[in-house]
């Protein structure tokens, strides 16, 4: 079994040689491809021969096809249904009206008339497949070397003409399926009403052209269309089939590649709708109420049906259409719907209407159209009578036409949109028509042999050449891929009133947009542009959180706390210094605050100090006016004058703490707040310590204890201070005094309660680290006042120096709570610093009102008591104190602890 097989006969010549020579690959499925094609042909040519009724055939030099959708899609599988008026027979009387015109052109193809044979698509893709096989009758041969007449001679075969070009079709469906075919024998066809954006591909439709733009670039001024309004989310609907759905991909295309346009519901309406199927596509829709523009690109039927869902479901208002050129400016979708479409926004190549075809098409009657094989079918349809037929007998109900009758006059006429570009269309090809004979033939030659038969890739070449001004005075011409430049007018459907709604033209599209926007009227009159937007515009200071996967689309986050909106998908955290503005867009200075002389926080610890220094000084200047009499010298007057000048400094210490921080005041703070009590104390310490030594000294004996005099205990108690003071210096010499800021300490929640405070580089640490030597010499003070407590009183001033300890020890105490547990509050400086200053204030006093205020009162008010009395020795002391143990000694023993002063001496 062989491989090889012979090419059918009939292939096109280009074909036949090329088949014959790859025929040892031929795949056998394309060869039966290639026979059915060639039963078709055959089965078609031989009932055409006899009665072509869905064809018009135009004698000529030169033959043209074309293809108009004369009739609709039949119902239930037959092949047309009713008659188109306006898509069908004004189309097709449009090329009639071009050939008419070529043909009186003297100077337009010369010498050469244009023929035509025109067909019927019948809305139907498959259907106009079948018919479109006519065309490539001519190109196909026949093996008729076994058919004999019946006296044996050879049968005279007319030879059918040959369509060097196809005008149409008008469905992309339509074209689609035709250029398939056409390109297969090199057919050149130029459309007047297919703009898919599928046919823009050179590779596939290389032999297509077209006089319309491609959805494409109704896609992109759609797109800017909806930009141009504000919106950034809208659906998309669409009529199942190469128009709808290649115009919207198209669209979402456009949109995902330029960004700014996010589509919510991409919908498509099949091509047989069940019943309910609009009301579902509305609900649907509303899922994304917020996308209320709608992006249709569907057939009349449905864009009226839609609509009418639409009522049904109480949207009136609602969404805001863009319909594209299949809506354009028609009233048939939008009959009876006016409320619904108010404000749709459609778009429709640039045309005008052609006064010479009007004038044509309204003096077309049944007499001088016979050519127009259709012409009595649309004669009935549009006067709405019945003529009357050889046979057929006359339904009494119809009114009879009389021929009388003329368009325009007698019926309602109006231009169909497409005129212009079958018109245009139809020159098209006589120009490059026209170029081909000029290069080609001899002037006035007519066809030359050259251009017999009129090869198609070079007409093709001539086509896509062309560049002349059309029927609406616009540029024809065409790119690389066979699409017109794109030009477009811009309407709204408006409603004035109720009684006069219109189409508006507001604005044009060509290679960019110009719309006017004050033209425009919304639902109700509206003049403001409604949103059809997923989210709206953060306010200031919110940041954008994206939806994944949806661009236009986001929630609003407010910037919290400190921080603000750097760009409009960021929050940024301010400087440690700063805080947000009140709409949170920059970021400002936090202020700078102080402990204030006004505020309650320092006029508390002020007016306790400068209480404190009135009755120091009171008490230091009694001591010194009465510095010779017995209380002052009993006293201790050295030790007196050194207490008196640290319990002075105490108070002092509460002016610098809230005098304003610097580098001075700072070094002061260091060295008093710490020196102040290191000075009381180290005075109270000598003291006790002297008295406890003294008596301690008794039991054991009457020699005195060591460094008891005045000289000595200064000497103890500057040595005591000197570490103080050291410590200090040492500070002083790691990190010297200075101020800073501090941001931290109040920085609420609430930027707004934010503030910067100036103070001392002094932490918390470093001041309990500054008193902690002080607290060191009061608890060894409150030790040795304890050990202290049973000398008689009359000996000393242990028992009121125990007093003072025992309440200073008190006040510290509840000091160290309240300072640390104010840590986390808002006022925490001003609150430790009163804390801080009154508690040093009320140990001052303690001292100062335990030790020395009776003495005073004494020196004030009793002085007949401040006499000479007997001066007690050392040894007299140490017998007492010798007493006193041994009766200690038998109390105990006897279970009694109770003391007994001794009043012998």
């Amino acid at each position: 079994m062989t491989s090889s097989a012979a090419a059918p006969s009939f292939l096109p010549q280009h074909l036949h040689g090329n088949l014959l020579h790859q025929s040892p690959g031929w795949p056998r499925l394309l060869w039966f491809f290639w026979a059915w094609l060639g039963v078709q042909v055959a089965s078609v040519s031989s009932s055409q021969q006899h009665v072509q009724p869905y064809s018009i055939k135009i004698p000529g030099d030169i033959t043209l096809g074309g293809l108009f959708p004369v009739h609709a899609r039949g119902p239930h599988g037959l092949p047309c249904g009713d008659l188109k008026k306006e898509k069908g027979i004004h189309r097709m009387e449009a090329m009639l009206y071009a050939l008419d015109q070529i043909n009186s052109d003297p100077d337009l193809l010369p010498n050469i008339t244009l023929g035509a044979r025109i067909l019927d698509t019948c809305s139907r893709d498959t259907y106009a497949l079948e018919q479109s096989l006519t065309f490539v009758q001519a190109l196909i041969q026949k093996d008729t070397s076994d058919i004999r007449c019946s006296d044996g001679q050879p049968p005279i075969i007319r030879k059918p003409e040959r369509v060097v070009g196809v005008i149409g079709a008008s469905a992309s469906s339509v074209s689609i399926m035709v250029a398939n075919i056409l390109r297969l024998f090199e057919i050149p066809q130029v459309s007047y009403a297919s703009t898919a954006p599928e046919l823009s591909d050179n590779n596939r439709y290389d032999f297509f052209s077209r006089v319309v733009p491609p959805d494409s670039y109704q896609a992109q001024a759609m797109l800017d269309i909806v930009k141009a309004l504000g919106w950034n989310y809208v659906s998309t609907l669409a009529s199942e089939g190469n128009y709808g759905e290649s115009g919207v991909e198209a669209f979402m295309q456009i949109s995902r590649e330029a960004g700014g346009v996010c589509i919510a519901q991409s919908v498509k309406i099949p091509r047989e709708p069940t019943a309910g199927e609009f009301d579902k596509i509305i609900k649907r829709l509303m899922e994304t109420s917020n996308a209320r523009g709608v992006i249709i690109f569907a057939n009349e039927d449905d864009i009226k049906r839609v609509l009418e869902a639409a009522k049904r479901a109480n949207l009136t208002g609602h969404f805001l259409f863009v319909g594209s050129d299949s809506w354009g400016a028609k009233s048939s979708p939008i009959a009876e719907l006016e409320d619904v479409a108010e404000g749709a926004v459609t778009i429709l190549p640039k045309r005008v209407s052609i006064d010479g075809f009007d004038q044509y098409f309204m003096t077309r009657s049944l007499e001088n159209n016979r050519r127009n094989i259709w012409f009595a079918e649309f004669w009935e349809d549009d006067f709405r009578c019945k003529l009357t037929r050889p046979g057929i007998k006359l339904d009494p109900d119809k009114k009879r036409c009389t021929g009388e009758e003329r368009i325009g006059r007698d019926s309602t006429y109006e231009q169909e949109g497409k005129v212009q570009f079958v018109i245009d269309a139809v020159y098209a090809v006589a120009h490059a028509l026209h170029s081909m004979l000029q290069d080609l033939c001899p002037p006035n030659s007519g066809v030359c042999g050259s251009m017999d038969p009129v090869e198609g890739r070079a007409l093709l070449d001539y086509i896509r050449a062309v560049n002349f001004n059309g029927s609406a005075g616009t540029g024809v011409l065409f790119n690389e891929n066979g699409d017109a430049p794109g030009r477009y007018d811009i309407f709204q459907f408006q409603m004035t009133n109720h009684s006069q709604p219109g189409y508006r033209g507001i604005g044009q599209w060509t290679n960019n947009l110009r719309l006017n926007l004050e033209e425009m009227q919304w639902s109700g009159g509206e003049k403001s542009v409604p949103d059809s937007i997923c989210s709206f515009p953060c306010n200031s200071g919110e940041r954008k959180k994206m939806v994944k996967g949806v661009p236009c689309c986001w929630h609003c986050e407010l910037c919290d706390g400190y921080q603000y909106q750097l760009d409009e998908f960021t929050c940024e955290t301010c400087p440690s210094d700063m805080r947000p503005n009140l709409n949170r867009t920059a970021c400002r200075p936090t202020p700078i605050i102080k402990l204030e002389w006004n505020s309650p926080w320092a006029l508390v610890p002020a007016s306790l100090s400068m209480l404190g220094i009135l009755a120091t000084s009171g008490v230091v200047i009694t001591f010194i006016r009465f510095n010779n009499t017995p209380i002052v010298r009993a006293s201790g007057r050295e030790l007196s004058y050194v207490l008196l000048t640290g319990i002075f400094f105490i108070y002092l210490i509460t002016f610098l703490m809230i005098a304003e921080p610097g580098a001075v005041a700072c070094a002061f703070r260091r060295l008093l707040l710490g020196l102040g009590m290191a000075i009381t104390y180290s005075a109270m310490l000598t003291k006790t310590n002297r008295i406890y030594r003294i008596f301690e000294q008794g039991k054991r004996a009457v020699t005195p204890p060591k460094f008891i005099s005045p000289t000595s205990q200064l000497a103890i108690t500057f040595i005591l201070i000197s570490v103080q003071i050291l410590g200090v210096f040492v500070w002083f010499a790691v990190v010297p005094p200075h101020t800073i800021i501090d941001y931290e300490e109040l920085r609420p929640p609430n930027p707004d309660f934010a503030r910067g405070i100036l103070k001392c580089d002094m932490s918390d640490l470093s001041i309990i680290c500054c008193l902690s030597y002080s607290i060191v010499l009061m608890v060894t003070c409150t030790v040795y006042a304890v050990k202290s407590r049973g000398v008689p009183e009359t000996f000393n001033e242990a028992k009121p120096i125990g007093f003072t300890m025992y309440t200073t020890c008190i006040i510290w105490l509840a000091f160290v709570p309240i300072f640390f547990g104010t840590a986390q509050s808002t006022e925490k400086l001003f609150i430790q610093t009163a804390t801080l200053t009154v508690s040093m204030s009320l140990s001052a006093f303690v001292s100062l009102g335990m030790l020395y205020m009776p003495k005073v009162y004494v020196i004030i008010f009793h002085p007949e008591q401040n006499v000479q009395k007997r001066k007690k020795s050392f040894k007299a002391a140490a017998q007492a104190t010798t007493r006193l143990s041994q009766k200690s000694l038998n109390e105990k023993q006897n279970g009694q602890m109770k003391i007994e002063p001794d009043r012998s001496q």
